[in-house]
């Protein structure tokens, strides 16, 4: 941006000659601050831009002059960082000489110093204007507020600021096209990242050296403090932004001085006792009274940077902590923070505090997550939150409802205080605000659920205070400590009753749980023996959530990532791989050896059967060869095929169908011991299918057959349909013999929908696998013959004309069982053949509008009919199966997309309080602030505000 020369004021107060004060001529020739007069034309201001240009040149010119011969790169970097700001946005040179060579300067010219300063500041803020300083000798003169405006030149197209900075009256030039968003502070790129962390580092270094000398001269000081809370009140979000951010920094550098300054005083205090015990009582000597003078002046130096400190606050956190710009807010808040933990004994009071409390209402979601980040690192150490109880008195409630606010993040916080007030703070959170945290532990937003889940583990499995066990009775009663732990876990599970879905509960806890989940051993032999006492055994409702609880444990063992809604893979390094593959390992032996036993044990049972029947699909199959378990592999063969005989229920028979369909793998050695097995279940169900079928056709075709005789038939036929659904069944032509039951009751009627419905599906299962052989086998260039094909267009037709006709059956299962399977058939069949194949162009399938308008009709009628009850819509999420849509729908009471909120509301749909009644102030004081929402009086507040966005 080109430097443009600022008019000077004629207004200025004389010295006692009569004669203007103004800058030294060294800090006008050397500081790049051009004084000029008002009335200058444009030619004139050209001419004082010509001189700047010159003095700038003269100035790298004797730079260069002055170093010693050097290399062409140290050359490049003389010219190139010139000033103060160049050399911090270069960061080639360390930051501490830098610093040193300016404490030098300013001992030798401290105003040229400090007008170098004061121009890097503004350069800071983007500027690339000129400052000039006016100085003036009465604090009463009545044109300096009259100086402190801005105010624009049309006709030079500038805008000028003045800024009182003791001693003098800053004037600061720069174009009025100067865009807010162009500033070093907001710029993007890691140039820019670069210029933030070396302007913290500036300031922090300044503060660092010049605490040994200048310090407390009182003029650095009050020179920065007046022109910093001068920028701050201007209507340029630059200036704003950079004075406030530089304020703060400086604050938090001041902190770190009166830190050091505490031991400073304790050694200073140590000397001059071990000085004073020495010498004579009512004696003085000179190395007493030296060292007493030491003393005091390091128990004074407190004192004067509490006041720098109060000055800065008060000059810029007090009126910017509620701009208008969020991240002004943003940086108030952040530095209020680390301001509280590090020096609490000035900030950790209710007079601080307050501002935190209040910004919580904040409409911003970054400002909110600044201040749960400021607040935890409070309530982390146990030794500061005896301060803290006003301030939960008083905002407490409004943390425990920002677990429920709309950015994820800030819930994430939010539960992180809570849990801290819940641990370190007795009786600050009740029990029924607990209880409604423990819920979070199925929230689909898997780092809400897992802080709810620690949470959870720290107050359930927490025993009162004196009662704790020592880890020599964990270790040598293992089984009853986790039996306890355990029980307890359930009986949250169970008297909650919130959710059905063990799954999440066990993500939730995984990485707090301290290895309870993952101990297998524990796990299957509370199953497997019988307790000793009474009180200890498990109810069947427990034993059901155990089962349940282990099944979920191996899954995420075997998985390592969260159920389905709680996020995609999350990659795994090295390390976290070689750990889950020896967990899997260690699970994969335990369940090979116990889990033919426990199958065996709870064979009635459908649920827990069921839930066992999970857990093969997640084995490290490798292990039964290489562990020399093939015997395991028979009982579990075994257990299974007597399950299938035994259960009739369709979860158990798919969940045994795909365990021989895991098992059923070629690689390993085993495979033909699988296949052997499971062909021989097969034979022996059709066996028995086939024997029903023929009887039920030679009774009179059928009118003289039993209830029985139909139930047995119909149980046979869910057997088979649930193998057909894995397992390629078409040896035993069990689809010729469904589809004579379709035909028949497509004739005669009367067969139950228990009988209609595994047929109809079990029939498609048949015609999808003759499909499937048939294209491999066209892929392998091996297609099959005419007849092959002519024979499944046949049987294709024929079960779409069945579908046809039942889609007016009576029984609403079945006719809504046959419309579906109609419709993915024609979606097969639409996809099947191709103009250039005219084998496969026969089976290409498309509906008539006969066949259209009868579907039509039939979505009008079962899905928009005047006279559906509401209630026969299946609900996803009825039973217990860990279906993925169930898992999706049951949760969707968290789910974070699920309702559109606004910036005041919370998840749930109930709207923050307003700032006006919660945010009360915590301490009466003269410089407290109006709240967040109220409007502003001081008319340099209004001044900063954006009409487009509007005021906090």
């Amino acid at each position: 941006m080109i430097a443009e020369p600022s008019p000077a004021p004629d207004t200025g107060p004389k010295d006692n000659d009569g004669q203007e004060a103004t800058a030294p001529a060294s800090a006008v020739q050397n500081g790049g601050c051009v004084k000029t007069p008002s009335n200058l034309t444009p030619k004139g201001r050209r001419k004082v831009r010509e001189q700047y240009e010159n003095i700038r040149k003269k100035n790298i010119s004797r730079k260069r002059a002055s170093q010693p011969e050097s290399s062409e790169d140290e050359v490049e970097e003389m010219v190139e960082a010139v000033t103060l700001f160049e050399v911090v946005s270069l960061g080639k040179r360390a930051m501490q000489s830098v610093v040193d060579d300016w404490i030098e300067a300013y001992k030798e010219d401290r105003d040229l110093a400090l007008l170098d300063l004061i121009n890097f500041f503004i350069q800071c803020s983007g500027c690339q204007g000129l400052v000039t300083a006016e100085m003036y000798q009465s604090l009463h003169s009545s044109d300096i507020l009259k100086k402190m405006i801005e105010k624009f030149d049309e006709e030079t197209g500038l805008q000028y600021k003045k800024i009182m900075a003791r001693p003098w009256i800053l004037t600061v030039t720069w174009p009025m096209e100067l865009e807010d968003e162009g500033y070093p502070l907001v710029k993007a790129g890691p140039h820019w990242k670069k210029f933030k962390a070396n302007f913290c580092e500036f300031t922090a270094v300044l503060i660092q050296q010049c605490q040994y000398s200048i310090l407390y001269d009182g003029y650095l000081m009050n020179t920065i403090t007046s022109l910093l809370s001068g920028l701050t009140g201007s209507v340029v979000r630059a200036f704003r932004h950079t004075s406030t951010f530089a304020a703060l920094k400086l604050v938090t550098a001041l902190v770190s001085v009166i830190q050091n300054l505490d031991v400073s005083i304790h050694k200073a205090q140590q000397l001059y006792e071990v000085e004073k015990n020495r010498t004579p009582e009512g004696e003085t000597g000179p190395r007493l009274d030296e060292l007493d003078r030491k003393r005091k002046e390091c128990q004074q130096k407190p004192v004067e940077i509490e006041n720098m400190m109060n000055a800065l606050f008060r000059g810029t956190f007090v009126r910017r902590y509620r701009d208008v710009i969020p991240e002004i807010r943003i940086v108030c808040i952040e530095e209020m923070g680390s301001w509280l933990k590090l020096y609490p004994n000035m900030f950790l009071n209710d007079t601080y505090l307050k501002y935190v409390g209040w910004m919580l209402y904040d409409k911003q979601a970054e400002v909110r997550l600044k201040c749960l980040q400021g607040l935890r690192g409070l309530y982390e150490r146990k030794e500061l939150v005896f301060k803290m109880g006003l301030f939960n008195t008083r905002f407490k409630s409004r943390i425990v409802s920002m677990t429920t606010d709309k950015e994820p993040e800030v819930a994430v916080e939010a539960m992180k205080l809570v849990m801290l007030m819940v641990l370190h703070c007795e009786n600050t959170v009740s029990s029924e605000e607990c209880e409604a945290m423990y819920h979070f532990v199925y929230a689909t937003y898997r780092p809400l659920a897992v802080v709810a889940g620690e949470l959870l583990c720290k107050r359930l499995f927490c025993l009162p205070p004196g009662e704790e066990e020592t880890p020599q009775f964990k270790k040598k009663n293992k089984f009853v400590y986790s039996l306890r732990r355990l029980k307890k876990l359930i009986t949250f599970f169970l008297s909650h009753g919130f959710h059905k879905h063990v799954t999440y509960l066990v993500d939730s806890l995984w990485d707090w749980e301290d290895g309870l989940l993952r101990d297998w051993e524990c796990l299957t032999n509370l199953l497997r023996d019988k307790p000793m006492r009474k009180e200890e055994a498990f109810t069947d409702a427990q034993e059901s959530v155990l089962v349940e609880i282990i099944a979920a444990a191996v899954r995420q063992t075997a998985e390592g990532h969260p159920p389905v809604g709680r996020g995609g893979r999350k990659a795994l390094t090295a390390k976290e791989k070689r750990a889950q593959m020896e967990d899997r390992i260690r699970m994969t032996e335990r369940f090979i050896i116990v889990l033919p036993e426990l199958l065996a044990k709870y064979s009635s049972d459908t649920e827990k059967v069921t839930n066992f029947l999970q857990i093969p699909q997640y084995y490290n199959l490798n292990m039964y060869v290489a562990g020399h378990l093939e015997k395991y592999l028979n009982a579990l063969l075994k257990e299974v095929k007597e399950l299938v005989h035994r259960h009739t229920d369709l979860n158990v028979l798919e969940a045994c169908s795909k365990v021989y369909s895991i098992l059923c793998n070629q690689q390993f050695a085993f495979y033909p011991v699988v296949t052997e097995a499971l062909h021989q279940l097969i034979d022996e169900v059709a066996k028995d299918f086939s024997q029903l079928l023929d009887d039920f056709f030679q009774e009179e075709e059928g009118s003289g057959v039993s209830e029985e005789h139909i139930f047995r038939m119909s149980c046979a036929l869910k057997k088979l349909t649930a193998f057909h659904n894995a397992h390629d069944l078409t040896n035993w032509h069990i689809g010729d013999r469904t589809l004579k039951i379709l035909n028949f009751e497509k004739e005669n009627g009367g067969l139950p929908a228990e009988t209609l419905i595994p047929a109809l599906q079990c029939s498609y299962f048949a015609l999808l696998w003759k499909l499937e052989l048939a294209t491999e086998a066209l892929v392998a260039e091996t297609p099959p013959s005419q007849e092959a094909i002519s024979e499944l267009q046949e049987q294709m037709t024929c079960f779409r004309l069945i579908c046809e006709s039942y889609l007016n059956h009576h029984n609403k299962d079945v006719n809504e069982k046959a419309f579906i399977l109609l419709c993915d058939l024609l979606i097969v069949l639409s996809h099947q053949g191709v103009d250039e194949d005219e084998d496969f162009s026969l089976l290409k399938f498309l509906p008539d509008h006969d066949l259209q308008s009868r579907m039509i009709e039939f979505v009008k009628d079962h899905v928009f009919g005047e006279n559906r009850n509401i209630t026969d819509i299946s609900l996803p999420g009825s039973s217990r199966e860990q279906t993925d849509l169930q898992s999706d729908s049951q949760l969707s009471y968290f789910s974070w997309g699920s309702k559109t909120v606004t910036s005041e509301e919370n998840i749930v749909g109930e709207p923050s309080p307003p700032a006006e009644d919660t945010a009360l102030r915590m301490a009466e004081s003269p410089e407290a602030e109006a709240l967040p929402g109220e409007q502003a009086e001081d008319p340099e507040d209004i001044d900063v505000l954006d009409t487009d966005e509007g005021n906090l």
